[in-house]
C-alpha cells in the first residue's frame, strides 16, 4: 500500500490525498501523457498506486481544483497541463476524513438527542426536515436546511460543546467536498437523503437512542459509499 513520507520536524504530515495527487502528477510526467489525453480508469489507477478508490477520488478532485486534470462525468479524467506542478492549492481535510469523523461523532449526538430532546428541540429538527423537502430542487436553500438539520440535532442534546463540534465539522465541507458532490452526488442519493433525515427525525421524536444512532450512521455511510464508488 502507498505510504506517506516521514513527517518533517517543521511541517505537518501531508494529507494522504495530497500524497496520492503528487503520485498521479508524477505519473503524468513520467508517461508523457499529453494535454487532452485521458488517464487510465479510476480502478486501474487505484490498482497501480495501491490506494483505495476513496483516496484516489479525493486526489483527482484536488488535481482538478489545481487545474491539472478535468473530470468529465461519464467519460473519464483528462489531462489539462503538459507539465503538472506538484504543488496544489490547500483544500483542507479530505471529504472522507470529514465523513469518518462525522460517523463517529454524529451517531452518538443523535442518540443523546433522542434521550433528552425537548418538544421545542424536536420541532426545530422537523422544521429543517420540512425545509429540505420543500426546497429539494434549490441547491442553496437545500444546503442551508441540511446544515440546520444536523445542527438542530446537536442543539437538542443541550450540550454547547457538541454544537460547536458539529459546526466545525460542517464547515470542513470545503472546496474538495463541494467539487466531489458536484461530480458524484446522484438524484438517488438526494432522494435517499430525504428519507434518511425523516428516519433520523422519527427516531429522535420517538426518544429511541438506538434507532437514532443506527439511522444517522446509515445515512453517513450511504453518503460515503456514493462518493467513493460513484
Amino acid at each position: 500500500m502507498l505510504k506517506r513520507p516521514p513527517p518533517s520536524p517543521d511541517h505537518q504530515e501531508p494529507r494522504l490525498y495530497r500524497v496520492v495527487a503528487d503520485r498521479i502528477a508524477q505519473l503524468i510526467r513520467d508517461e508523457g501523457i499529453a494535454p487532452g489525453a485521458r488517464l487510465p480508469s479510476e480502478r486501474d489507477l487505484a490498482t497501480r498506486l495501491e490506494v483505495s478508490r476513496a483516496s484516489l477520488r479525493e486526489a483527482l478532485i484536488a488535481l482538478e481544483l489545481g487545474g491539472v486534470i478535468e473530470v468529465r462525468g461519464g467519460s473519464g479524467v483528462y489531462v489539462c497541463e503538459a507539465e503538472p506542478e506538484a504543488s496544489l492549492p490547500e483544500a483542507g481535510p479530505g471529504p472522507f476524513e470529514v465523513l469518518s469523523a462525522r460517523r463517529l461523532i454524529e451517531a452518538e449526538v443523535a442518540a443523546i438527542a433522542a434521550r433528552v430532546a425537548t418538544d421545542n428541540a424536536i420541532d426545530a429538527i422537523l422544521k429543517a426536515v420540512e425545509e429540505m423537502e420543500a426546497h429539494h430542487a434549490n441547491k442553496t436553500t437545500n444546503e442551508l436546511a441540511d446544515r440546520n438539520f444536523h445542527l438542530a440535532i446537536a442543539r437538542a442534546t443541550g450540550n454547547g460543546a457538541l454544537v460547536g463540534t458539529m459546526d466545525y465539522l460542517w464547515n470542513q465541507r470545503g472546496r474538495l467536498w463541494h467539487k466531489l458532490k458536484e461530480h458524484f452526488q446522484t438524484e438517488e442519493l438526494r432522494q435517499e437523503t430525504l428519507k434518511d433525515h425523516r428516519r433520523i427525525f422519527e427516531a429522535i421524536a420517538a426518544h429511541d437512542p438506538a434507532a437514532a444512532r443506527r439511522a444517522m450512521r446509515a445515512h453517513l455511510e450511504r453518503v460515503t459509499r456514493t462518493f467513493s464508488r460513484g
